[in-house]
């Protein structure tokens, strides 16, 4: 599949709360309330303009966003963080999420970035070995979320930084 990939819109709410409900859903116990505890999705361009980053969705081939992914700068002033990268899985493996990342990762490192880091879930062990194989290693770190989901997570960090 050649994807067309774009800057996300607001108007892509219904879109990506349909991917992230579909990708979640996979997974026992991933609960998506968007209202309780993703209320950013329904205007996820502004979300991420806020916090100066940048998110992306691709189509599919019916014009249906099949996935997404952005960045935004980090806690620690020198980085940035990958969010919400998600795809299909009917269209996985075909390079989507490999080109989502490379963009977050060029974006990020031309305004200054010199490490990307990301948390997952950590049910989530398909995406784990996906950042690995982009040269994330895992810190050791968790972080428990508190959320519907009783979510913990992992966390990744790719330095020195090079652009997958």
């Amino acid at each position: 599949m050649s994807a067309v990939i774009r800057p996300v819109r607001d108007s892509d709410a219904d879109g990506l709360i349909r991917l992230i409900d579909v990708c979640w859903s996979a997974y026992e116990g991933c609960i998506l309330d968007v209202d309780a505890e993703e209320p950013q999705l329904r205007a996820m361009r502004s979300h991420f303009d806020a916090l100066g980053g940048e998110y992306w969705v691709a189509e599919g081939a019916d014009g249906l966003v099949a996935a997404g992914g952005g960045w935004a700068p980090a806690a620690d002033p020198a980085g940035a963080e990958l969010h919400k990268l998600y795809v299909l899985a009917e269209l996985r493996r075909q390079g989507i999420a490999r080109r989502l990342v490379a963009m977050a990762e060029a974006a990020a490192r031309s305004r200054g970035s010199r490490f990307m880091e990301l948390w997952s879930d950590t049910r989530f062990l398909e995406a784990h070995a996906f950042y690995e194989a982009l040269g994330y290693r895992r810190t050791g770190r968790t972080r428990e979320l508190n959320d519907l989901s009783d979510t913990t997570e992992f966390h990744f960090v790719k330095e020195p930084f090079t652009v997958s």
